[in-house]
């Protein structure tokens, strides 16, 4: 298993989108393990403001002040009634955004295997997927983790991953790219 380090610094230029990631990952983790996939729209909070200056009254002074010395300043907006799927491609698949949003984040637990030991387990359960399942989850070197993945329409990309054997703040690893695939998926859900 690759093991994860954290980064202690994020570039200029993905600093707002590496602080929207690393407070939505803090947000979701003060609920504890075994909580279900979670969804937020990002918008770039100045420009929420523009739109609407009664938002500046909702929100707490210290956001309506970053916003204005920081364009680029994101605010997190949880997406309550996900609709009921299969799995996660199933609901990205689903998913679209309008144009007044300027990104997507999105905070899942997995189960992780070193790559050999997923394919030993594959080779041993090849036709049932419950039983291999069951295997990935017993063997000895599976991790559990928590995955907050950010993504701009821009491109911008961000990550973080919680370990539950490391479960501290300080112990997070971040970057823009740990998990690729979740990165490109989520990226597809603002396309068009």
């Amino acid at each position: 298993m690759n093991e994860l380090h954290p980064t202690t610094t994020p570039t200029p230029a993905s600093s707002s989108l590496w602080r929207t990631v690393a407070e939505v990952e803090r947000y979701v983790a003060a609920d504890g393990w075994g909580a279900p996939l979670r969804l937020f729209a990002l918008v770039r909070t100045a420009d929420a403001l523009a739109r609407d200056p009664h938002l500046a009254q909702r929100l707490p002074e210290h956001v309506v002040a970053e916003a204005h010395a920081d364009p680029g300043h994101l605010t997190s907006v949880e997406q309550d009634g996900l609709p009921d799927v299969a799995d996660l491609d199933e609901l990205l698949g689903q998913l679209a955004w309008p144009p007044g949003v300027d990104g997507a984040a999105l905070v899942v637990e997995r189960l992780l295997v070193p790559p050999d030991a997923e394919a030993e387990v594959r080779a041993a359960t090849p036709a049932d997927d419950e039983a291999r399942a069951a295997a990935l989850a017993a063997h000895p070197l599976a991790e559990e983790v928590r995955i907050a993945v950010g993504v701009l329409r821009d491109g911008g990309h961000e990550c973080a991953v919680r370990s539950r054997s490391k479960d501290s703040d300080g112990e997070v690893a971040t970057g823009a790219d740990l998990v690729p695939g979740l990165v490109s998926a989520l990226q597809a859900t603002l396309q068009g």
